[in-house]
């Protein structure tokens, strides 16, 4: 018998500023598209058990936006042009940033198959070459079409065959009045409000498994130790700073945090986390089994690194990649990634007819099952829950309601979470005298650590915790927030300039911008290198729609 756990990581960072202003729209938007599917793919196979992890940051959000649907306070600018009676009426450098914000979309599935928006778009680029005499050729109701368009591609496939009256708006393609776009901006409300008590009742009911990430998702081995991504990597330039102060009771205070969190929202305490991006030490494993959390996983390149690491063979990867592991003096079970199969979903099978990508994906599974030593093998599935979606035809409807079926009706095949293993196994995870750290990508950091650039990012932070820890009490507790915030990985994710150039401008700004309101908070002067770009442009692909990553 292969047991299976297939791991969704949902995840956006705190995009709001310190009024509470949403910089980027991307955590309502992706909550409308891939978090309300995912969840009626899974209450569409009741009997189909899966991991579902929550990053704090995007609970806190998205119980926000139930506050501004409700209220009809809405502080995320793109949502509220959804609902402007006034858009003929903008300034032309916001006219031009809402007709930019709303073609940022994969266009193969989100723009080509509908015809009234592509005619949006092709009327844009037709007028674009003229600058600012071209904008004021687009009136408002070009621009309420284009922004109930862009809406309606950010809807999910479940919400629109749910929804006739979503699919009447998509019918009608063009004209849209006030009254219809305040009725689609309701659809959003209702979808977004619905969202976290749905996951709750899946987790009482026993079918998932509610999961969390360190609250505002840093990556731990890094707040521990700066050297930490040298152990992968040995000769990788790090910061000039030697390390992050207070570290270790900022990774602790994460964790926690989190755990409180997740409490509250969901009822009970994780039993697991996946760490930010995978992020693991064994400074941050030891954190975590002093926190009482029961499991932890990360990628297979990191199980690769510390097996080489100890001299062991690789050359069968059924022996090593199909069992839980442990650390001296510590009662956290470490799962790993399957890489390669985790990998087919997130970037392979966009491409793929959906139940040709299921049958590769089952017999994919049953060689691993027929190869791996033992009798009861586990497979962890782990990967991103919303980025790879976009690139599927109908946002994966096909593909994921196909996997579901055909996972529940394979008799080789039992799908369990992480905790049930453990309790149906207590006794299988091997003994791991070295762990090597690293992350998913790669088995190592990276992706957060040596380019110029994100070493900067890391300096310019390091001079901020300073600044923190220099201030009174009073002060700390007010930028408390805004600290954390600038702990979070995502922002050196995008740091350097192999990364599209307007995401890397959009993070960088963001990040700059919370730097400095956590100066003035605490009553300092910030630094004036804050009003020059961190990273000086991007490059690479357009970001309409760019696929970050495989599992965030």
């Amino acid at each position: 018998m292969l047991h299976l756990v297939l791991c969704w990581h949902f995840h956006q960072p705190d995009y709001r500023d310190a009024n509470g202003c949403y910089q980027l729209p991307w955590t309502y938007l992706h909550a409308v598209k891939d978090y309300a599917d995912m969840a009626a793919h899974l209450e569409a196979a009741p009997n189909l058990c899966c991991v579902v992890n929550f990053v704090p940051t995007l609970t806190a959000q998205l119980v926000d936006y139930t506050d501004q649907f409700a209220s009809g306070d809405v502080r995320d600018p793109l949502l509220a042009r959804l609902i402007d009676p006034h858009l003929g009426e903008l300034p032309a450098d916001q006219k031009h940033s809402l007709v930019a914000q709303c073609f940022k979309i994969h266009h193969p599935t989100m723009l080509e198959p509908f015809p009234a928006y592509k005619r949006l778009y092709t009327l844009w680029k037709t007028v674009e070459e003229s600058g600012e005499a071209g904008l004021a050729y687009l009136s408002g109701q070009y621009l309420a079409d284009l922004v109930t368009w862009y809406h309606l591609v950010w809807t999910g496939e479940t919400v629109r065959r749910a929804r006739p009256d979503l699919l009447a708006l998509m019918d009608k393609g063009e004209a849209f009045t006030l009254e219809e776009r305040r009725a689609l901006f309701v659809i959003y409300g209702e979808v977004v409000s619905s969202l976290l008590p749905r996951y709750r009742d899946m987790a009482e009911r026993g079918q998932i498994e509610l999961s969390a990430t360190p609250h505002s998702h840093p990556i731990l081995p890094l707040l521990l130790d700066f050297d930490a991504a040298r152990e992968a990597r040995p000769e990788l330039p790090v910061p000039a700073a030697l390390s992050y102060p207070g570290g270790e009771s900022r990774a602790r205070f994460h964790i926690d945090a989190a755990i409180v969190d997740h409490q509250a929202q969901f009822g009970q305490p994780p039993s697991g986390f996946w760490p930010a991006e995978g992020g693991v030490s064994e400074a941050a494993i030891r954190l975590l089994s002093k926190a009482d959390v029961k499991w932890a996983a990360s990628g297979e390149g990191v199980l690769r690194h510390s097996l080489a690491a100890l001299g062991e063979d690789l050359c069968h990867k059924a022996i090593w990649s199909t069992v839980p592991y442990r650390l001296p003096k510590t009662n956290t079970a470490l799962f790993f990634r399957d890489d390669h199969l985790s990998d087919l979903i997130g970037f392979e099978y966009k491409g793929w007819f959906g139940a040709d990508a299921v049958r590769h994906f089952i017999h994919a599974l049953d060689e691993v099952r027929r190869h791996a030593p033992g009798s009861d093998p586990v497979v962890s599935i782990i990967l991103d829950g919303e980025n790879a979606w976009e690139y599927y035809p109908y946002n994966g409807f096909y593909f994921l309601s196909d996997l579901y079926a055909e996972l529940m009706a394979t008799p080789n095949i039992r799908v369990t979470t992480f905790s049930d293993y453990l309790e149906m196994f207590p006794q299988s995870p091997r003994f791991l005298s070295k762990l090597v750290a690293g992350s998913w990508v790669y088995g190592d950091f990276t992706t957060w650590m040596g380019d110029p650039a994100k070493n900067r990012g890391w300096d310019w932070l390091v001079a901020a915790k300073r600044a923190f820890d220099a201030a009174p009490a009073d002060k700390q507790v007010a930028a408390e927030p805004l600290l954390r915030s600038c702990e979070s990985s995502d922002w050196f994710w995008w740091f350097g300039d192999y990364n599209p150039a307007d995401a890397v401008e959009s993070f960088d700004r963001v990040y700059r911008q919370k730097l400095k309101r956590l100066y003035e908070t605490l009553g300092a002067p910030a630094p004036g290198y804050l009003d020059q770009p961190l990273c000086h442009g991007g490059g690479g692909m357009e970001s309409g729609g760019v696929m970050r990553r495989g599992v965030d």
